[in-house]
């Protein structure tokens, strides 16, 4: 059977985002295995079974890598938030309900977590700008962080804007969801067999801390 690569592994026209997949998904289980600095192109590019220069077509290099993975995984709570926002109208239930599919996301999918969220190595691009980002361009490779936040932020000033007072700006109040929802996940990704109480009451445990500490009065 004739093989849809050519012998420089480029795909036909129109399956290069198969190509593209492959790539990531090999880059992901390589960076999990052997750590971001022992992972090289060339062990990428033989996992896929391609050669190094047909990896370059579609990555530049190692972190070029990464931020799509970050923007991989970004991408899906993003979907989620756009679920969220159709199907939910109260803007504190919103932040709650982000906080509730955040945690699902990461204890059902948690090598993407660990990769993303809890691994040693962070893009230079991203090191010290992170999840303030500008996100006018939406297609900025490993802007996906910083478009989830300012999601959050956004549901956050329409908590607001329906009279109630947080106290802290919403931007903050964005980290500090994060900040305490990430714990748990993180957490039980890092320790499965510890004896943890009950996982799901956890979780609501820190949504409910959460609210109490960003909502004046609660």
């Amino acid at each position: 059977m004739f093989s849809a690569v050519t012998a420089t592994g480029r795909k036909r026209r129109g399956e290069g985002h198969t190509r593209r997949d492959e790539i990531l998904h090999a880059a992901k289980e390589l960076f999990l295995e052997q750590g971001y600095d022992m992972t090289t192109i060339r062990k990428i590019a033989d996992r896929v079974g391609i050669s190094a220069p047909a990896l370059y077509l579609y990555f530049k290099d190692k972190e070029a890598l990464m931020l799509a993975l970050c923007d991989q995984t970004f991408g899906h709570l993003i979907e989620a938030i756009d679920e969220i926002e159709k199907t939910v109208s109260e803007p504190l239930e919103r932040v709650r309900r982000f906080g509730e599919t955040y945690a699902s996301f990461g204890l059902t999918h948690p090598d993407e977590y660990r990769l993303i969220f809890m691994g040693a190595h962070i893009p230079e691009s991203l090191r010290k700008i992170g999840h303030r980002m500008p996100t006018d361009d939406p297609t900025r490779p490993g802007v996906g962080g910083a478009l989830v936040f300012s999601r959050l932020v956004a549901i956050l000033k329409q908590v607001e804007a329906s009279g109630v007072a947080l106290n802290y700006p919403p931007d903050t109040c964005a980290e500090l969801c994060w900040m305490g929802i990430h714990g748990v996940v993180a957490a039980m990704i890092m320790k499965p067999d510890f004896p943890w109480s009950n996982r799901d009451l956890l979780i609501e445990g820190m949504l409910d801390i959460v609210a109490k500490g960003i909502v004046r009065g609660a």
